[in-house]
């Protein structure tokens, strides 16, 4: 090509995106390369944010690598993966029996001295709200918690008594206004006695619509529905 001749100057001339090369002396010459050729596998990197690979990069390799990756850690179950699949899960809790005792809840105690606290929660530091205060009276046990079993009278009252102030006896209270106690689990049968409502008796069996009690020393069979402190249908012998 044709020389461009200039004193005391340096010129450069870039055509396009073709590299120049150029002599500079007393009285310059620049000459032109012809273009380099175009890395045409490189086409299409020079507009994304991220930096060039190094020459050499397997770019295949490392995507295969990357997706393997996930899924390797995805198969290959780990310490905790595999403790929590060797232990069992815990069954729910049944809440028809208690958290300590297994037994049913609700089920029905009674008060085995003449004076019980019924606390707002289940420890001694809790308030007391309520003292039973009648020996043997039933009590309906609806929870449990270590020592203490929350309980609740006739009309509803109660709260936190520690288990060693309840017995297992079982007792019921006369709800009627007047009760009839009689000789057999009939109500043809002849009466025996009577009780006022609020007397407090020892159960001493139960049939499913029957129970018979000692009160005070007499005892007949009184019909469950003229009670509390027994369930219905509930049988004891």
């Amino acid at each position: 090509m044709a020389g461009i001749r200039g004193i005391g100057a340096i010129l450069a001339l870039v055509i396009g995106a073709w590299p120049a090369a150029a002599q500079v002396s007393g009285e310059a010459t620049a000459t032109l390369s012809a273009p380099a050729p175009v890395d045409t596998s490189l086409a299409g990197l020079a507009t994304s944010p991220r930096p060039r690979p190094r020459p050499g990069t397997d770019l295949d390799g490392v995507a295969a690598a990357a997706e393997a990756a996930p899924a390797a850690a995805a198969e290959t179950p780990g310490p905790a993966t595999e403790a929590s699949a060797a232990k069992p899960a815990k069954p729910p809790r049944d809440p028809s029996k208690g958290a300590v005792t297994n037994l049913p809840i609700p089920r029905f105690v009674s008060l085995k001295g003449n004076e019980g606290n019924a606390r707002r929660g289940p420890s001694l530091t809790h308030r007391i709200d309520w003292v039973f205060t009648t020996t043997g009276m039933p009590l309906r046990v609806t929870a449990e918690h270590e020592n203490w079993r929350r309980v609740e009278d006739a009309e509803g009252m109660g709260g936190w008594v520690h288990y060693a102030l309840l017995s297992g006896v079982r007792s019921a209270l006369v709800s009627a206004d007047m009760a009839e106690f009689r000789v057999k689990p009939d109500p043809e049968a002849l009466v025996v006695f009577q009780a006022e409502r609020g007397v407090v008796g020892r159960l001493v069996e139960c049939q499913p619509d029957w129970c018979r009690m000692n009160v005070q020393g007499e005892k007949g069979w009184i019909e469950k529905s003229a009670l509390w402190g027994v369930l219905p249908g509930e049988v004891l012998e």
